[in-house]
């Protein structure tokens, strides 16, 4: 006797993509870059604000 089990893969168990507006454009500024469907952001990456991840763990002194 077989110790192991079959199944078959559970479809349709996916959810699609979240969409944004379609033909939407940079925000900044004299830039006419066309923003992805699926990029929630208002900016491209090129003029996206800079954002720091949130860090976890000790904080170093300034100069290290």
């Amino acid at each position: 006797m077989s110790d192991t089990l079959k199944g078959s893969a559970i479809r349709g168990m996916t959810r699609p993509s979240r969409r944004y507006a379609q033909d939407r454009v940079c925000s900044h500024k004299e830039c006419e870059t066309r923003l992805s469907q699926y990029n929630r952001r208002d900016y491209c990456y090129a003029h996206a604000p800079v954002r720091f991840p949130r860090v976890r763990g000790r904080i170093l002194p300034e100069g290290t």
